[in-house]
């Protein structure tokens, strides 16, 4: 297949480097900022103690620091990523926790002095599904007349006993419910989270979430293995009863196995996580991201593959039995 001819790149899967730089004309990179935010089941309104994996040093970037202002964090982003990346367009990415958990007023403060840059093109935001409603989608709907805006939500999976296991908090049906209201809105693009190996999970089951972003309608999605990092609750689990944790290998098969099945144009904005090793129980792979891309393009050009290769709105005929051992607790 020649793959120019779908996405104008040779890759053999969308990926959002790509996607960006077909949209906008060139390089574009995320400031990650926080603005200490919580979330439902971490303060009682739903459930306490947050989802079972989660320590937020995992992926929040280390300068970070919750009593910045927005906008210094903007500013110190802005002067890093024009010196790495020698780029002027950027998206401030409100990443850590639920960064639509608040009152209406308090979010337009916050995510107008995001979009107070010249340089500042748009916004991705990071919540659940339990965190949005009509009139935050309306007001982040006339942002993007003018601006790039992207909601992503975690999915994480779409089994609800997966979801009761980890604390999530909320069901699959909050997800896609929420979902389908936000594509009722035009201007607003949207990315799914999945975490991959979550305890109980087949890796058909851990398949099945492609049905799930195939029949939403996502714009890009965002896959990652699971991580056992200090200070969580499934650390202490883990710790406890240790349970089978994806090697690299096995993880990179899956990878390419969804992304077969994944609608081509749903653009790929991450294949796999990566947690500071200071808090980093397991897995330990050592793969740094270029190397996770590289073993992604082999693996499909070892298959003679490509995103969506198998993709078809009968899911009954993509779907296929896996020899694979459960990951329990």
């Amino acid at each position: 297949m020649n793959n120019k001819h779908v996405w104008g790149t040779s890759k053999p899967y969308f990926s959002y480097a790509d996607y960006t730089r077909q949209k906008f004309g060139r390089r574009v990179q995320k400031i990650a900022v926080n603005a200490d935010f919580t979330c439902p089941n971490r303060d009682g309104t739903v459930a306490w103690g947050g989802c079972t994996y989660c320590n937020n040093d995992s992926f929040s970037p280390q300068h970070l620091s919750a009593t910045d202002a927005i906008r210094s964090q903007v500013v110190q982003g802005l002067e890093f990523m024009k010196r790495r990346y020698k780029t002027d367009q950027f998206v401030v990415y409100f990443q850590a926790y639920s960064n639509t958990y608040a009152p209406l007023e308090t979010l337009k403060t916050l995510y107008e002095a995001a979009l107070d840059f010249p340089e500042v093109i748009g916004l991705t935001i990071g919540t659940r599904s339990d965190c949005i409603d009509e009139e935050k989608l309306k007001y982040l709907d006339s942002l993007a007349e003018e601006n790039y805006i992207t909601i992503e939500y975690g999915l994480e999976s779409k089994h609800d006993k997966t979801l009761r296991l980890i604390n999530r908090g909320h069901d699959f049906k909050s997800w896609v419910d929420v979902m389908a209201l936000t594509k009722s809105f035009a201007n607003i693009n949207t990315c799914a989270h999945i975490i991959f190996g979550l305890p109980g999970e087949t890796t058909k089951m851990m398949l099945e979430n492609v049905h799930a972003v195939n029949d939403a309608g996502v714009d890009y999605i965002k896959l990652h293995q699971l991580h056992i990092v200090k200070k969580t609750v499934l650390a202490i689990q883990y710790e406890r009863k240790p349970f089978p944790l994806f090697t690299f290998k096995d993880y990179l098969e899956l990878v390419v196995d969804f992304l077969e099945r994944l609608k081509p144009e749903i653009s790929v904005q991450r294949l796999f996580g990566e947690a500071h090793p200071r808090i980093l129980i397991a897995p330990h792979w050592n793969v740094s991201p270029g190397q996770m891309v590289q073993a992604v393009v082999d693996e499909f050009a070892k298959r003679n593959s490509w995103q969506g290769k198998h993709y078809k709105s009968n899911r009954q005929k993509t779907d296929k039995q896996y020899s694979v051992k459960e990951v329990q607790l």
